[in-house]
């Protein structure tokens, strides 16, 4: 039995949150959740932009490095319908590419980020790159945001906002 002392209030001894305590205090979360929530949606688009963009510059430094070091022509197909890149090699040196593997998502998100073209980059034993369909410009579009890539001609690349 609860007893209460003349001014109403509970005996020390009696410890808790008044019902009103308790909503003021969800009312007080709810508003700071409300607040953080687009905080965080556009920083996860960011963050799936810049993996986009690592990971296709990241694909193309290993085709590369994979050219030169087992001396015979890879290429890397980049399909824009699909959001998939293929890498592909030519071990007889004749231009005839065979896939290598699967072709993989560029994003590991369920909404793969997009590019602006079709792009197949040919990698030559010797480092260099040329662009054999699209340019060596690639633009990696996510929720509205992009990012440009640049493949210089010796495989350097660079991811610019």
């Amino acid at each position: 039995m609860i007893t209460h002392n003349r001014a109403g209030e509970r005996p020390s001894n009696q410890r808790g949150f008044s019902l009103v305590e308790l909503l003021i205090a969800i009312l007080i979360i709810g508003v700071m959740v409300a607040i953080a929530t687009p905080n965080v949606q556009s920083s996860y688009r960011i963050y799936q932009l810049r993996a986009a963009a690592s990971s296709v510059s990241g694909i193309i430094q290993v085709t590369r490095y994979r050219a030169i070091s087992s001396g015979y022509p890879f290429a890397l197909v980049l399909d824009k319908a699909n959001s998939t890149y293929q890498v592909q090699s030519d071990p007889a040196g004749t231009g005839t590419f065979a896939n290598v593997g699967a072709a993989l998502p560029l994003s590991g998100s369920s909404t793969p980020a997009t590019l602006n073209q079709n792009t197949t980059l040919q990698f030559r034993p010797s480092g260099r790159v040329l662009a054999t369909t699209g340019t060596t410009t690639l633009v990696i579009s996510y929720s509205g945001q992009t990012k440009t890539i640049q493949v210089s001609s010796y495989g350097s690349v660079t991811v610019t906002p």
